[in-house]
Parts: C-alpha cells; structure tokens; sequence
C-alpha cells in the first residue's frame, strides 16, 4: 500500500472524479480530508467507504467560488492532520463560448480552477515543516495543452492553471513536487450532453477506465520525487490530434 499512513487532501471530492481520487487514495492506505462545496451527503458516503477500508477520513465545507476561503480551508484541514499532499480536482466546466462569457462566468471559473489552487498549494507550501517533503497534484483537461473556442472561460483558466503546475514545480523545488493530470473522455458530462462523434477524435477509440484514473493518481503520490514539473494526458491521445 504505496500511501500507507500519509494523508491528502482532495478538494472537490464528493462527487464524480473528485471520489475517485479520494478512494483511489484510501485504497492504497492513504487517510483523506474530502473537500465539499455544495454536497455534504455525498461527501459524508465518500468518508464512510473510506472508513470502510480501515483509514482515516475527513469531511470539510468551503466555497471556492470565494478566494478567501481556500488558506482557511487548508487550515481547517492541518488540524485535522499534518498534509502530506494535496489533490486540486475542484472546478467548474460551463459550455459557453466567447460571446456567452460575460465577467460573472470569466470570474467565477478564474476563481475556483485557478486561484483556489495557486492560494490552496502556497498555503500548503507555508504548513508543510521543513525538512518535510510533499506532492501537489492539479487535474488539467486536454484542452489546457490545446485550447480551443468553446468552453471559454474553463478552458483558459486550466492553461493557465498548467502554466501554475511548472512554475510552482519551480518555485516550490526540491522539497515539494508538482505535476498535472490531464483528463480527456473519462465520464460523461454532468448534463448527460455526450457529442455524437466524441470517440472518433480519440486514439484509442474508447472512453477511459476508472482504474487507469485510478493509476495515473497513485503513480503521482508515490512516483520518484525527481519528477517534477509533469503533465501526463490521459487523454487516448486526443491532444494529438
């Protein structure tokens, strides 16, 4: 059990991805602190099943939406237990285009996929006692890499929160390592709106399993620490194209 006895918090983590991660973690002995903004019942669920496998687990609340809640939150969640990592995976995804992208949505998406976690991993970066070391991991989209016209706002604020992950790689070495995950055809969107030819921009033909979500993670947590500054795709290769 690669992350036996170390604890992570994962924002975002009662739902969709977020849960995967977070019981990816317990799986392989990590304690998790599940961070919820708006889903208390099923961020409570996580924790149970979490318990369930014989670690510890967490529930905390906080609005990412306003920028200072995020050091508050780390704090809340350093007196539940000393980090050893963080997951940045809260974010919003709304499908508008530039002319749909007033200073509301713009501000809103900069707000939680970026400045929640630039402000979460300083604060991090603060907590973590030296000489300790530590892992942050932020969940990116393929389209960070290769932005495009639609989904304006998110798209540009996972550009720059990939341009985050290197220059905190940087900022935060050799103590602290900083890599990105960057998701493609992983599950369906929340609205249950799938594009008909989705699958044929893909490589690989298919929509990603859980388990290999799953494993890119905890390759993440436990890999060598001389890997830093990374962003791996999983992605079947759709960033290619």
């Amino acid at each position: 059990m690669h992350l036996l006895g170390k604890t992570f918090l994962v924002t975002g983590a009662a739902r969709r991805l977020g849960r995967v991660f977070a019981l990816a973690i317990a799986k392989e002995g990590g304690n998790i602190i599940i961070h919820h903004g708006h889903s208390p019942a099923e961020a409570h669920e996580v924790a149970e099943f979490a318990q369930q496998m014989g670690v510890k687990a967490w529930v905390l609340e906080s609005d990412l939406s306003n920028p200072a809640n995020a050091e508050s939150l780390l704090d809340q969640a350093w007196r539940l237990a000393p980090l050893d990592g963080l997951v940045n995976n809260a974010a919003i995804f709304e499908p508008r285009d530039l002319w749909e992208t007033d200073l509301e949505t713009w501000q809103r998406h900069l707000n939680i996929n970026l400045t929640a976690p630039f402000l979460l991993s300083r604060h991090f970066a603060m907590l973590l006692p030296t000489p300790q070391s530590g892992r942050i991991i932020n969940i990116l989209d393929w389209r960070a890499l290769r932005p495009g016209s639609d989904h304006f706002a998110y798209t540009i604020s996972k550009a720059a929160l990939a341009a985050l992950t290197r220059s905190l790689a940087l900022a935060l070495a050799p103590r602290i390592v900083v890599n990105g995950i960057a998701l493609g055809a992983i599950l369906p969107p929340s609205d249950g709106h799938v594009e008909e030819d989705l699958l044929h921009s893909v490589p690989a033909q298919r929509w990603a399993s859980i388990e290999e979500v799953e494993q890119t993670l905890i390759f993440l947590l436990s890999a060598p620490m001389y890997i830093t500054g990374e962003i791996i795709h999983l992605d079947g290769g759709r960033h290619l194209v």
